[in-house]
């Protein structure tokens, strides 16, 4: 009977173990899918290891009912999911995201290729351009007035032509001059119907033209003076607005380090404020502790919920700040990793102004706009005078009846052209306009003059408040780790009924503002590094620019 069982028992067991391991496996892609990094996906392999052996020997010796199986494969599942949802990241992996995912990094490309396609632009107008300017058909069939020779009379008569042209040149403008040359073919057709219906073609089919303002405003050469200028802006103005993400992002990272931080620390102030009112009743008891004490412990409890509530509060909305500006999905849940306590960074104060003065964007925004302002004195001044223009050009031109002939025999052409206007009375409308732009002109050189001197008293600061956050940096951080040992020995001595409740009270005081403060100068610290990075376009840890970096990455000469 026993042997006859054995077989089904065997097979049994066999279908039970099998449907586990594809359970299992069927469980492990779906861990593998949700793990985001290398360390969940660890922690993941192990716990499903850990779990099949689990499952293989309720199923196989303890007999454990289907139903309870279940209910705890339930459990774990939601266990270990909320742990796969859960996404740690370091200050430089958010700055990471930051740059390349938030609104404000997007914003900041955008303005960049803009500025980029503009200075293209003007590269390519410096360029010869061929152009082709055509009229493929334009027919006319109206009443128009001519002049009747016959009579000495104007008369009115009915017209219908269909013209067509075409014009291909070639042209280059001329930066130094401020004019333009030229090289052009043109052809001409023209049909006139009724009475005498008649064709002609006329062609100009080589033509060398030059065209220029004299003794006026040259827009060609102040273009030459201030777009390199402005593309270059722009590029540091790209790298200052990166760096800006990094501050920004430092802002919102530390932000909701102390929100996390507060919320554990009020977590567990809330268990420890539990147990210590229970052990003060049992002391109360005994008549270890007055009515009063035990009464503070109550307090303490009710206000360390209290506390738990608000900095839950505090928490989401500081998450919902963070994962906002990281453009991330809202359910997201993160947890922060504290950056380690950074090497020591010597920063020169001469060097920083240095970096400042060649590299900030704002500094080259103040030489565009002194160019700007002089140049437009520059263009009110010479208009103000008068303006001359000069044009002239030779080639050939023909006429025919038809299309062969235009091209034969072909007469010479010449046409030189010089015009002036000159001012009478304007009622000082250009003269006025001249004082505006040297105003303007005066007005620009002591704005940059403020500027200057104040990012140079910005970066002064900054450099000397970095210098002493590193020393900052380590004294909270023995702050920190003497407000524990101290809080711990208290809590132990109150524990034993060798310290009181206001001892108790001022350590856990001193617990929680210690903590503060060493996030507080971790913080500011960082701050302080990115906002000279930001200003000076310089990175001090590796000793390089940023501009260099950012044109060896764009492959930019």
């Amino acid at each position: 009977m026993k042997h006859s069982c054995l077989p089904v028992y065997l097979s049994t067991h066999l279908l039970v173990y099998s449907s586990t391991c594809l359970l299992v496996y069927l469980f492990t892609c779906l861990l593998v899918y949700l793990s985001t990094c290398l360390l969940v996906y660890l922690f993941t392999c192990l716990l499903v290891y850990l779990f099949t052996c689990l499952l293989v020997y309720l199923f196989t010796h303890l007999r454990i009912k289907k139903t309870g199986i279940c209910l705890f494969l339930g459990v774990f599942c939601s266990i270990v999911v909320t742990r796969a949802q859960t996404e740690e990241l370091t200050l430089s992996r958010t700055i990471e995201i930051a740059a390349d995912s938030s609104l404000q990094a997007f914003r900041a490309k955008n303005l960049y290729q803009a500025s980029f396609w503009e200075f293209h632009s003007f590269k390519a107008a410096r360029l010869p351009s061929l152009k082709l300017t055509m009229t493929p058909i334009q027919y006319y069939r109206d009443i128009t007035r001519r002049y009747d020779s016959g009579s000495n009379l104007d008369v009115y008569r009915a017209q219908q032509s269909l013209y067509s042209s075409g014009n291909l040149s070639i042209q280059q403008n001329l930066d130094w001059t401020g004019g333009t040359f030229y090289i052009d073919s043109e052809l001409g057709y023209i049909r006139n119907f009724g009475d005498n219906t008649y064709s002609q073609y006329t062609s100009i089919p080589f033509r060398v033209g030059y065209s220029q303002k004299l003794f006026g405003f040259n827009s060609f050469k102040w273009e030459r003076k201030i777009e390199p200028l402005k593309y270059e802006k722009a590029k540091k103005q790209y790298l200052y607005d990166r760096e800006a993400i990094s501050e920004t992002s430092t802002e919102y990272f530390f932000n909701l380090a102390m929100a996390q931080t507060e919320y554990d620390m009020a977590k567990g102030n809330v268990l420890s404020s539990d147990t210590l009112y229970r052990i003060g009743q049992e002391r109360h008891k005994i008549a270890s502790i007055s009515q009063a004490d035990l009464l503070t412990l109550r307090l303490d409890a009710v206000n360390a919920q209290n506390s738990l509530k608000n900095a839950e509060i505090s928490l989401k909305r500081a998450m919902s700040d963070f994962v906002s500006y990281l453009n991330k999905d809202k359910e997201t849940h993160i947890r922060l990793v504290l950056p380690d306590r950074t090497k020591d960074i010597a920063i020169s104060l001469d060097k920083a102004l240095q970096y400042v003065r060649e590299n900030n964007p704002d500094l080259l925004g103040n030489k565009q706009e002194i160019m700007e302002a002089e140049r437009e004195v520059d263009r009110t001044g010479k208009s103000a005078v008068f303006d001359a223009s000069f044009s002239a050009s030779i080639g050939f031109n023909q006429v025919a009846d038809n299309l062969g002939d235009a091209y034969r025999h072909p007469l010479r052409q010449d046409v030189i052209s010089v015009g002036f206007s000159i001012p009478l009375i304007d009622w000082g409308v250009r003269k006025g306009q001249v004082n505006m732009a040297r105003n303007n002109l005066n007005v620009a050189r002591i704005s940059v003059q403020q500027n200057e001197l104040s990012l140079e008293q910005e970066i002064v600061m900054t450099v000397s408040d970095f210098n002493v956050q590193q020393d900052l940096i380590r004294s909270a951080e023995e702050a920190l780790e003497l407000a524990n040992m101290a809080y711990t020995n208290t809590k132990e001595r109150f524990i034993i009924g060798k310290a009181d409740i206001n001892s108790l009270t001022l350590s856990l005081n001193r617990q929680k503002e210690a903590q503060k403060n060493f996030i507080l100068s971790l913080k500011n610290y960082w701050l302080s590094y990115y906002k000279i990075r930001k200003l000076t376009l310089y990175d001090f840890e590796k000793e390089e620019s940023l501009s260099f970096a950012f044109d060896s990455e764009m492959n930019i000469q």
